[in-house]
């Protein structure tokens, strides 16, 4: 129903409130362009400041959204309405072993071929990255390269791509010593290593639920057990929830993405943040900070790391290159605190260096300066993309569906109808060549029956849209399992 206006309502309130009327009127249908910024001016003798407050009032209620140098359009369903937001998750309590491999290769594995629409992927399109400029980049530091940095770069890596890490931590607001920065084969390898210093085979890991599935398959690998903490959509974990956790089971270590966490998209506000590093301090707990996507944020200002409020070293930073600019070259990096030496040793004792001279080539990259500028692009075409795709979601799924559309990253995690099975769900759509990512893939419990992950990596297009609107049919289709339980989020 459209909000109700008060003897206080202000302009820009009451031309929300026509809008929105007309939006649940009909009027306005899903995919309808408002008026513009000037036209509205115009018409209403109204100034630019009162409908930009307006449109972001009914942005800010999932009725329209902004398309970059397009205008805003209605998201609403045709009924006027919007899909719900999902609910905080509801994990049993306790640790768990982790047996999750099988269910992560069967679902992932049969979702390679070029001919499957990539929904489930969780890489970006290739084509979002300056390749070309990184080749360049590549054959112009092999030609250069003195052979002694084969040996002198050997863990923790290339001097000069460290300086050039250091530097954008700086600019971030808080500062990275050079020496602290351990150079890695991908986030994964940094993670690895990282969850190798602070960890030994039966130990319990705080995680989120829902998880990342390299997380459980990591635990799983080392023989850890699984603390799994409710988690918001947009928020986070739930510290009240983790502060019991640390009392009553004592963990070794907690795995957490707090920017645009996968598969939900959260992000943690700065002063919760800020908490969560205070709260594991007063344990003495190491925070392994997964934070892969932080650069793909929308508006001017990055969020900060919980690394940022670090000042005990607990805190091991792992990111990499591999989301936001050069996926097929495999270079991350650790900022692991007190543990560094020891994520140093691993990495010479695994698998000893990564790649000499595409760390050369990426560190000639970003001093060219050329960094910043693709990632403004990126960022752009991002937020395009997780426009449409969320708008899908609210415009073609079933009532009973919950989505919620993130500020960052390239997830949206879709709470299907209640009893809808994600997994028979994964492959009705791979029939009809169409990958998606079901929920249990997240879970060292395999809940989230009727949860999926969707990917928005790749540009918009009508081979999308249709395979949208496939899956929309299919889990309209889709058999309901009466007796299935509802682990909301």
């Amino acid at each position: 129903m459209p909000h109700r206006p008060d003897a206080a309502s202000t302009r820009y309130e009451l031309l929300a409130l026509e809008l929105e009327q007309q939006i649940a009127g009909g009027v306005l249908r899903p995919g309808d362009r408002l008026p513009s910024v000037r036209q509205a001016c115009s018409s209403r003798g109204l100034s630019a400041s009162t409908v930009f407050q307006a449109y972001y009032l009914l942005e800010s209620r999932g009725l329209v959204r902004a398309v970059p140098r397009s205008g805003y359009f209605v998201t609403a369903r045709a009924d006027g309405t919007s899909l719900r937001e999902p609910e905080i998750s509801q994990p049993r309590s306790g640790s768990q072993p982790v047996e999750i491999n099988d269910l992560i290769y069967a679902c992932l594995g049969s979702a390679r071929a070029r001919n499957i629409v990539p929904l489930g992927s969780a890489f970006l399109s290739p084509t979002l990255f300056p390749l070309d400029r990184l080749r360049r980049a590549l054959v112009s530091s092999m030609r250069r390269l003195d052979p002694w940095r084969m040996v002198e770069d050997l863990p923790p890596g290339n001097q000069q791509l460290k300086r050039e890490i250091a530097k954008r931590y700086l600019r971030q607001g808080f500062a990275v010593a050079t020496d602290e920065i351990v150079l890695t084969h991908g986030a994964m390898d940094a993670l690895n290593l990282c969850l190798n210093a602070v960890a030994r085979p039966g130990d319990a890991v705080v995680v989120e639920s829902p998880t990342f599935y390299v997380a459980l398959q990591a635990l799983q690998r080392l023989g850890l057990r699984a603390i799994e903490v409710p988690t918001h959509v947009r928020e986070g974990i739930d510290l009240g929830r983790l502060a019991q956790v640390m009392a009553l089971h004592s963990p070794k270590a907690c795995w957490l993405m707090t920017t645009f966490q996968n598969p939900l998209g959260s992000l943690m506000p700065e002063a919760k943040k800020r908490d969560l590093v205070a709260l594991l301090a007063r344990h003495d707990v190491p925070l392994i900070e997964d934070d892969v996507y932080a650069e793909l944020y929308e508006g001017k200002v990055a969020p900060l790391p919980a690394k940022a409020f670090d000042r005990r070293g607990l805190v091991l930073h792992c990111s990499s290159f591999s989301k936001c600019l050069a996926p097929g070259y495999r270079v991350g990096w650790a900022a692991p605190g007190r543990f560094t030496r020891e994520v140093e040793r691993l990495k010479l004792s695994t698998s000893l260096s990564g790649s000499i001279p595409v760390q050369a080539a990426l560190a000639a990259y970003l001093q060219e300066g050329g960094y910043d500028r693709h990632l403004r692009g990126l960022r752009m075409s991002l937020q395009a993309q997780r426009n449409s795709l969320f708008d899908a979601v609210n415009r073609l799924f079933p009532d009973g569906t919950r989505v919620v559309r993130p500020a960052g990253g390239y997830f949206v995690w879709v709470e299907l109808p209640s009893g809808v099975d994600a997994i028979a769900l994964h492959g009705a759509a791979l029939a009809q060549h169409i990958s998606l990512a079901p929920g249990p893939m997240f879970s060292a419990r395999a809940e989230f029956r009727h949860h999926i992950r969707l990917t928005c990596g790749q540009p918009w297009n009508e081979t999308l849209e249709r395979a949208m609107r496939t899956l929309a049919r299919l889990v309209d289709d889709a058999p309901r399992d009466a007796t299935a339980s509802r682990p909301s989020i």
